[in-house]
């Protein structure tokens, strides 16, 4: 019996070993998800930066603010907004894309975020690779407006205008790719005409500059532009929603002004860089959802034309900005 325990013996020392080689790589398993778990159940354990890719004062600076102040009660930590204005907000966007994914560093953007890329062949990030998509905040229309010393007071007379003298049209907007430029881009390519493209580092300059008569025309949204059109500073020729506004009723839809089936609505959103732990993504889709259903901001948003939308869940909103993205590259790529 001896001589077999002793030929047994070094059998059962290596199944030994490698069963605690086995438990032991168990427990750092564990330890490492337990790690990651504990990060993820502190945050946030210091402010929070939401960087703005346009100037103060445009829609997308306004609702994060709005959110930001929310955020701040519900998370009990400051949550402070950052604008990093640039021709259509590559340089906010490069920078987040590369911030550590850690939940304390996020970006708000528009339509442009997504349709940038498809007309800037160095954009600089992957609207989709580089980030985690967290939640849309809202939806807001966008309006046709004119310099008032611009004679022409409808759509067919500006289309007119533009076809008989090519290039003469000026139309403003924060650069290639943005939500203004992409608005009229496909006006122009419904009405068969060519308009003259005038960029700007924000939107905020390039409806300074129309109200100004530098520029004669520029696809805004509702929410900046109506208070120039009630004040005579701007004259409306056309929202670019199936339906007319509530802020500018007497206003005819683009569609409803001889290009039908034209539509274009510009939405509002929140995301992470890519590889943010989908526990804070959660959290912080939780967060805004609870925010936005605040029914005084709501109201708030609603006075300037602005429609809040919550995404059901961050997957659901990373869809919407697939589908987006090839919109927008099949836009681009039939120029």
């Amino acid at each position: 019996m001896r001589e077999k325990r002793r030929h047994r013996a070094p059998q059962q020392e290596t199944l030994v070993n490698s069963i605690r080689r086995v438990l032991a790589a168990l427990a750092i398993g564990a330890t490492c998800a337990g790690g990651t778990a504990l990060a993820s159940d502190a945050w946030p354990a210091k402010p929070i930066r939401i960087v703005v890719p346009t100037a103060a004062g445009g829609t997308v600076d306004i609702v994060t603010r709005l959110v930001a102040k929310g955020l701040a009660e519900d998370l009990r930590q400051p949550v402070i907004v950052d604008n990093k204005p640039s021709a259509s907000g590559l340089i906010a966007s490069r920078e987040v894309a590369h911030a550590q994914p850690d939940g304390y560093t996020l970006l708000a953007v528009a339509n442009t975020f997504v349709s940038a890329p498809a007309f800037v062949p160095q954009a600089g990030y992957d609207p989709i690779k580089d980030f985690e998509p967290v939640t849309q905040l809202c939806q807001i229309p966008m309006v046709l407006v004119v310099n008032p010393t611009v004679p022409e007071r409808s759509v067919q007379a500006l289309i007119e205008r533009a076809k008989a003298h090519p290039g003469e049209v000026s139309f403003a907007s924060s650069g290639t790719g943005s939500t203004g430029y992409i608005a009229a881009e496909l006006f122009s390519r419904r009405a068969g005409i060519k308009m003259l493209s005038v960029s700007y580092k924000g939107n905020s300059q390039a409806l300074v500059d129309v109200v100004g008569g530098q520029v004669m025309t520029m696809f805004d949204q509702v929410s900046t532009s109506w208070k120039y059109v009630r004040g005579k500073q701007l004259h409306a020729l056309a929202v670019t929603t199936p339906t007319r506004s509530p802020l500018l009723p007497e206003v005819p839809t683009v569609a409803e002004s001889g290009l039908p089936g034209y539509e274009d609505v510009t939405f509002n959103a929140i995301l992470a860089p890519a590889g943010t732990p989908a526990p804070i993504v959660s959290r912080l889709h939780a967060a805004i959802a609870k925010v936005l259903a605040r029914p005084a901001l709501r109201e708030q948003l609603s006075a300037q034309g602005i429609e809040v939308k919550s995404s059901e869940t961050p997957q659901a909103f990373g869809e919407y900005l697939r589908s987006a993205a090839s919109k927008y590259r099949g836009i681009a790529q039939a120029q």
